[in-house]
């Protein structure tokens, strides 16, 4: 089972993920989750989600924990009002936000004006609750860390290692990693599969272009990105198509 995202969230990997290396652990480590684009496509396995913004560790609490029908009770937002005013838990409140805001790096407070626009998938509505309540159980098993990425547990696993990028697209994320170079040699240090993902430039890590896509912010746009991935193996039948091995 494939689970669409939670929210969209800037730089989210949701549409990207196909391109990566499939999970060879029973578990995947996500050190900077934001919207867990990667292990979405793998609810089934065990998942445990690392990140410092309180908001993003705050809204994986509430989906961990809370049930359909709870989802589904939660209130639209009043015309001319903004998720303060609805009688939700915080870390709601900060999901309806991003629904307000897709694809943005923070929660608004009010629609946007493309949410406003006819397209039910985006906006804050019954539509997009009823989405979640139906993945809710699929994630009950998740687990959530709010700190920073050296706080993730030493296990072997299937590594999805996606940091802010060390440029001005990573600028806009309130968490940031600080030492590029301290954390790769962290990433390196990892036991099982482990990929790390980059914009074109970087050299913290010996990365190789990967593939140029889209922008998650505006599907229709044909702006697109180059992004490269640093691994620390060749992964079980993949690679060779893609240029990164020889």
């Amino acid at each position: 089972m494939t689970l669409r995202p939670f929210w969209r969230y800037y730089g989210g990997k949701w549409r990207n993920a196909p391109h990566y290396p499939q999970p060879e652990h029973d578990t995947i480590v996500e050190p900077f989750a934001g919207a867990a684009g990667y292990s979405l496509r793998y609810p089934h396995k065990r998942v445990v989600l690392v990140d410092k913004s309180p908001v993003v560790a705050g809204i994986w609490r509430y989906l961990i924990a809370a049930s359909a029908d709870e989802i589904r009770r939660l209130p639209d937002i009043p015309p001319g009002g903004t998720v303060d005013d609805c009688d939700m838990p915080q870390e709601a409140r900060w999901l309806a936000g991003f629904w307000c805001n897709a694809g943005a790096a923070s929660p608004g407070k009010s629609p946007s004006q493309w949410a406003l626009a006819d397209r039910p998938d985006t906006g804050w509505s019954a539509r997009s609750r009823a989405r979640l309540a139906f993945q809710a159980d699929a994630v009950s098993h998740w687990r959530i860390i709010e700190g920073d990425y050296t706080d993730a547990p030493d296990v072997e696993a299937t590594w999805h290692v996606d940091p802010p990028y060390n440029n001005k697209a990573g600028s806009y994320y309130k968490a940031q990693p600080g030492d590029f170079d301290a954390l790769g040699r962290w990433c390196e240090t990892r036991r099982g599969l482990v990929m790390v993902c980059e914009n074109d430039g970087a050299d913290w890590l010996p990365f190789r272009p990967l593939a140029a896509f889209r922008s998650n912010r505006d599907a229709g746009s044909e702006r697109r990105s180059k992004e490269v991935l640093w691994l620390n193996k060749r992964p079980i039948g993949w690679g060779v198509q893609q240029g990164l091995f020889q």
